[in-house]
């Protein structure tokens, strides 16, 4: 076998390696990214794959300084992606960034939001809340619209931002109860105290603030993050039809679990919403049948 074959079975493997990865740990994503051609498909797992592993270095059980140690492991090894080929997840990701034009760039502000997480960082106001967002959410709408392409990349990427910004609202929202429970709190000290609610625990892990003031600090929380997906699905019509319907079908699954939320606030103080399986499919394949008339 050739340098070249083995080169190119090597990257092979590592793409497939990525889209177990990302079928497996972002499972609301892998129903968009399937309905993307095969060269996107395999860029956006590698992408996809390489943000799990920073995620995942922020929410494990190592002590915080071994995290923060992790995390600037991982923002070296994006600067020498080439130098790891026994890394699958390092090698995609090298052969998408040349294949792609990935702006890499943003992965360091993804890790930026990670180490918030790490120090346990809360806000003050929206203004930081967003900036958390942009770093967390908008730098993957960002790697992902280079994987879509965009005839308009600047104007293009802000709205990308934008709908990233939108998908960690929601992820907010919803992980409100079990965040705090695991001493996070996200949303900005001066809405809490807008509403007249701390996120204090009772004893028995509940929040002990009164539900009604909760329900309006929720139902605050669903309307801001509704007009975040106003802006950011105007990304869709500048999107060719799969990479169009991808983005439906991602952005489609949040979007139906923030208007669920939206209209039953309660049930964020005793569960996480989801949507079944069944359901996510019914949006993917809605995504593509608009996305293709």
């Amino acid at each position: 076998m050739s340098a070249a074959t083995s080169t190119t079975s090597n990257v092979e493997e590592a793409y497939e390696r990525c889209r177990q990865i990302t079928a497996a740990e972002a499972k609301n994503f892998s129903y968009g990214i399937r309905l993307l051609s095969p060269p996107k498909r395999a860029a956006l797992s590698a992408v996809y794959a390489f943000a799990r592993r920073i995620d995942d270095i922020g929410d494990g059980d190592l002590p915080a300084p071994q995290k923060l140690v992790d995390l600037e492991l991982a923002q070296q090894q994006l600067r020498a992606l080439d130098e790891h080929p026994e890394d699958p997840v390092l090698t995609a990701l090298a052969d998408a960034a040349r294949t792609q034009g990935l702006p890499l760039g943003a992965f360091d502000e993804l890790i930026e939001g990670c180490r918030a997480d790490v120090l346990g960082t809360q806000y003050r106001s929206f203004a930081e809340l967003h900036h958390y967002c942009r770093c967390v959410a908008g730098s993957i709408g960002r790697l992902s619209l280079a994987v879509f392409g965009s005839h308009d990349p600047d104007g293009d990427s802000d709205l990308a931002d934008a709908l990233g910004v939108a998908l960690q609202l929601t992820n907010i929202l919803r992980d409100v109860l079990e965040d705090r429970r695991d001493g996070r709190i996200y949303l900005p000290a001066d809405e809490l105290a807008q509403f007249g609610c701390t996120l204090d625990l009772d004893d028995r892990g509940n929040l002990s603030d009164p539900p009604e003031r909760l329900l309006a600090l929720f139902e605050y929380q669903a309307a801001r993050a509704e007009e975040w997906y106003t802006v950011g699905l105007r990304l869709l019509p500048q999107l060719d039809g799969r990479s169009r319907a991808c983005c439906a079908a991602m952005a489609g699954i949040y979007h139906r679990l923030l208007r669920r939320m939206a209209i039953r606030p309660h049930t964020i103080l005793t569960e996480r919403t989801s949507l079944p399986d069944r359901e996510k499919v019914a949006v993917a394949v809605g995504a593509l049948a608009g996305a293709m008339r």
